[in-house]
């Protein structure tokens, strides 16, 4: 692997850590600003960035489908997850909302079935179940599992919930729309601009409180808003020129990572079984990307 591989492998692996800061930092930060104006401040703040380092793609330039119902799906995978958070009754809360996120991974894989026509080995099935049992296994906590314990988690804040399952699977309907109709093209500074104007569109609706810059949320607002732009410009310098299989194996550990950031971050202290759980999720991601790579 020459220099300029090296490099772009390294941009690639920077994007997955500063991903993996998301959960944490949209929490504090929706505590402080609120759940609808905080998320419209990150994305504003990311929009500013990404059109100042990529501008504005050319309407007329990106393929119809992907511009209006791939612009779609972005935009509301990102608002429903930044609200999912935001709505958590608590932090610890928030943590394992964030998990259920990341079943994406194994949804793209078995949308990839219909949408793309992807082979895949029996070892699918077995994953995806690996991945949701141990989302079951986070949402447990720490008493002994039943369904009427978990049914109570959800009744307990059925819209976060809702919403943390709905971005899930419709980033993975995203992830594989965009590979059949982008043809190559790039709109993501466009989808920005406009997820942050259908939050303020939203805040203009609701009675929210008058919005108070202190240096510390200033602060995290700047870097989350920032490192998620830097974020989309490494990964896609990554995956153009890096070491694909490579960062396609490191992605997977990004709810370990993701998990982990959160928790120092938010002063939680997760048991055993939640950590399990992370676990589960990640292996059977793996298990699911293992059965696509045999059949590819």
């Amino acid at each position: 692997m020459d220099s300029s591989s090296q490099r772009a492998t390294l941009f690639g692996l920077l994007a997955i850590l500063l991903w993996s800061t998301s959960v944490g930092l949209l929490r504090s930060i929706s505590e402080q600003f609120g759940p609808v104006s905080g998320a419209a401040l990150i994305y504003t703040v990311s929009a500013v960035c990404l059109c100042l380092a990529r501008g504005l793609p050319k309407i007329r330039e990106l393929p119809p489908r992907y511009l209006w119902i791939g612009g779609a799906l972005f935009v509301t995978y990102e608002i429903f997850l930044a609200l999912a958070i935001g709505l958590a009754h608590s932090r610890s809360q928030s943590l394992e909302l964030g998990m259920i996120n990341y079943l994406w991974p194994s949804l793209t894989i078995v949308l990839a079935l219909f949408i793309n026509q992807q082979r895949a080995g029996l070892w699918l099935w077995p994953g995806l179940a690996l991945s949701l049992a141990g989302i079951i296994r986070v949402m447990k906590g720490d008493g002994a599992w039943s369904p009427a314990q978990m049914g109570q988690n959800i009744v307990d804040n059925p819209l976060a919930y809702g919403l943390a399952f709905a971005a899930a699977l419709i980033w993975a309907l995203y992830c594989n729309l965009t590979r059949r109709w982008s043809l190559g093209k790039n709109g993501v500074s466009l989808f920005f601009c406009a997820t942050a104007l259908v939050l303020w569109g939203k805040y203009s609706f609701v009675n929210a409180a008058p919005l108070h810059f202190t240096f510390s949320a200033t602060l995290q607002l700047l870097f989350m808003g920032v490192s998620t732009a830097v974020a989309y410009s490494a990964w896609n310098a990554g995956i153009q020129r890096g070491n694909m299989a490579l960062l396609a194996t490191a992605s997977y550990f990004t709810p370990v990572l993701s998990a982990f950031i959160a928790s120092l971050w938010l002063g939680l202290h997760p048991g055993w079984p939640f950590w399990q759980g992370v676990a589960m999720v990640v292996g059977g991601s793996l298990l699911c990307w293992l059965a696509t790579r045999r059949h590819g």
